[in-house]
């Protein structure tokens, strides 16, 4: 999976990015171990896609 910035993945979720970074909060050190920095807003594909199935969100790989 590409890389996503956070806003991103929000829409692709129907939410805001407040909301997002919110629902982010509780697994803030489990994302960090994975290697996301917690001021990085471009978020690498390995941790969006643990994110989208986390989440449930559908996250289209290639555009129709």
């Amino acid at each position: 999976m590409k890389a996503m910035y956070q806003y991103e993945v929000a829409a692709k979720a129907g939410v805001s990015d407040k909301t997002f970074r919110r629902w982010l909060k509780p697994i803030r050190q489990e994302l960090q171990a994975m290697g996301l920095n917690p001021r990085s807003k471009l978020i690498p594909g390995h941790i969006v896609e643990y994110l989208a199935r986390q989440f449930c969100i559908d996250i289209e790989t290639r555009p129709k």
